[in-house]
């Protein structure tokens, strides 16, 4: 692969430090500093769940206990050869040791690959070998399956890799484990393990522009790309999800996300360690578990997905056992989140949701209480840096820089209701695709990041950015084009809907037909009749209203919850299906 050093280049290095956008600290300083100053104080939690997902016990280490196991396995890395620049792919679930892992290997500048635990031989084979994998890192067993096994299985299709590995404590891999495999249980570091790691540290430290990551595309739509980050740009990006929560010492976090990309690493792991506030593991998302960790561990602030936060506001049975009292903050995203639930738990509990819009090249947008604190206007709409006149909580407002660009002219965008692509810019964003030299560049001649996101300009200032949609998902209908997430968000609101997609149906004569696919809530239902009356009501483009409805019990996602509309273009689109049906 590409050399790791020195991911940007040395003039924008120069310009982005001459500014104080990025400085000399690195990730692996952060934990540095939170064991020095936070020593014996707890700092993380096992999922409460652990045993029923990997058989061993739940624990709770502080800054010391995590410093200790994460030396003496940086120690155990170096000693099988991995040097600087060398990949290693992790597959692991949200528990202490993926921490230890992470911490370990950037101590000594191995760049972690994160896998999602869904991930099989096929998705597996095909990354490891992009990023050429030095060594694989997993567990022995997770839910009645052997990830190590499975990795074990493709090790003739994976000619970079020289080590399998186990981690996880002993009783963890009481199984056994296939011929070959080396199993490492966490252990306290010995004083010769801290000599040899503080001397590989001292004689060949981290540089901020050295790849820290490799993590990939969510692949909703095509093959994975992998995304190399550098210290300074997730530490750039990582002060909107420190200072928009308003993130300190004194709270405590619970992470549903797994920690495989911008959403669990940036939005709970490097606050983790800017705050030394206590991080909370959870895997996989189950709800009881949930919310019983929110009321055992006195969560103050963690994220959770749209549809979650919609049901749980309406279950009244279930908000009737479950201690909420700790939550000052919530955050979601992903999807736009629709205006009726934001209120709801703002006139509810108190609560002020804060709208995320990232992505793994850098994208962070941000809309928070303070700035918003209006909740429909923070459901809907994200900050427009650089807006003359306007300013935003946070850092990283000052810092980046953001246009529309219209598809078809290539022209800015300066005036409202006018769609665009969102091009951005600043310190939070990327170097470049790994083998960037096999792909078309993902900026333009300004530098800009071009996303691949619509969005118009809104606002009595032209202050806001309204998210319409992906541009490749774009339905065009007799020549108009349809933004899905728009509907999406118009469907979300009927009350029955959970969860919602819109995808077209390929037509002769239209070109594309307006699908919605749904989730209901329990003990309800819904026809296509009664869904086109709801939006006629919202007085929206006749063009737009659905002519088919499809009710699942759940939608297909991919790994990190993302809806896979590719699956249901493939397994719901049914032209015969009478106007009206609920499938």
């Amino acid at each position: 692969m590409a050399s790791t050093r020195g991911l940007h280049p040395a003039d924008k290095v120069e310009d982005y430090t001459s500014r104080g956008w990025w400085t000399d600290e690195t990730v692996d300083q952060l934990f540095a500093h939170q064991v020095a100053t936070r020593g014996d104080e707890l700092a993380i939690v096992d999922p409460a769940n652990r045993q029923a997902l990997t058989g061993g016990a739940p624990r709770r280490l502080t800054w010391n206990e995590v410093d200790a196991e994460a030396t003496a396995l940086a120690d155990r890395l170096l000693g099988l050869g991995l040097r600087r620049g060398d990949v290693l792919g992790v597959q692991m679930p949200n528990a202490i040791e993926l921490a230890e892992v992470y911490v370990a290997a950037w101590m000594v500048g191995i760049i972690i690959s994160p896998l999602p635990m869904q991930y099989r031989e096929n998705e597996i084979v095909g990354m490891a070998n992009q990023a050429e994998f030095a060594a694989f890192v997993t567990v022995p067993t997770f839910g009645g399956r052997s990830p190590v096994a499975d990795v074990h299985d493709a090790l003739d299709r994976l000619p970079s890799l020289n080590y399998l590995i186990a981690y996880g404590p002993d009783e963890e891999a009481s199984g056994g484990l296939p011929e070959g495999v080396l199993s490492i249980a966490p252990t306290p570091a010995t004083a010769e393990q801290r000599d040899r790691v503080a001397a590989r540290m001292a004689a060949d430290p981290n540089d901020p522009n050295d790849c820290l990551t490799i993590c990939w595309t969510s692949g909703t739509e095509s093959e994975p790309k992998g995304v190399p980050r550098c210290h300074y740009d997730w530490i750039a990006v990582s002060w909107a999800t420190v200072e928009l929560p308003s993130i300190t010492h004194d709270d405590v976090l619970l992470n549903p996300f797994p920690m495989v990309n911008m959403a669990g690493i940036n939005g709970m792991f490097l606050p983790w360690l800017r705050s030394g506030s206590v991080l909370v593991q959870h895997h996989p998302f189950d709800l009881p578990t949930f919310l019983a960790q929110i009321a055992d561990e006195r969560v103050t602030y963690t994220v959770a997905p749209p549809a979650l936060l919609w049901t749980l506001l309406h279950n009244e049975a279930l908000l009737a056992q479950t201690d909420l009292t700790s939550l000052t903050r919530l955050g979601s995203g992903s999807v736009p989140l629709q205006p009726v639930m934001v209120r709801g738990w703002q006139e509810k509990f108190g609560i002020g949701v804060i709208n995320f819009f990232g992505s793994n090249e850098g994208i962070g947008l941000l809309s928070s209480p303070e700035d918003f604190p209006d909740p429909d206007e923070r459901a809907q709409y994200f900050p427009r840096y650089g807006t003359p006149g306007v300013t935003w909580s946070g850092r990283i407002a000052d810092w980046m820089r953001v246009r529309l660009v219209d598809v078809v002219t290539g022209e800015d965008i300066e005036e409202p209701g006018r769609s665009g692509e969102l091009y951005i810019t600043g310190p939070s964003v990327f170097a470049g695709y790994l083998h960037g030299e096999r792909r078309p560049s993902p900026f333009d001649e300004q530098g800009y990041l071009k996303t691949g996101d619509l969005f118009e300009i809104a606002g009595d200032k032209n202050q806001y950015l309204h998210y319409l949609d992906r541009a490749k998902d774009l339905i065009i209908r007799g020549g108009m084009n349809i933004a899905p997430v728009e509907l999406e968000g118009l469907i979300g609101d009927h009350p029955a809907v959970v969860d919602v997609a819109v995808i077209g149906d390929p037509d002769e004569v239209l070109g594309e037909r307006i699908a919605a696919i749904v989730t209901l809530a329990a003990g309800t239902s819904l026809t296509l009749d009664e869904l086109v009356e709801f939006l006629r009501a919202k007085k929206i483009a006749s063009f737009k209203l659905p002519e088919r409805l499809q009710v699942l019990d759940a939608m297909p996602r991919n790994p990190v919850g993302k809806i896979l509309k590719r699956e249901l273009r493939l397994t719901t689109q049914s032209p015969t299906t009478p106007e009206g049906a609920t499938a």
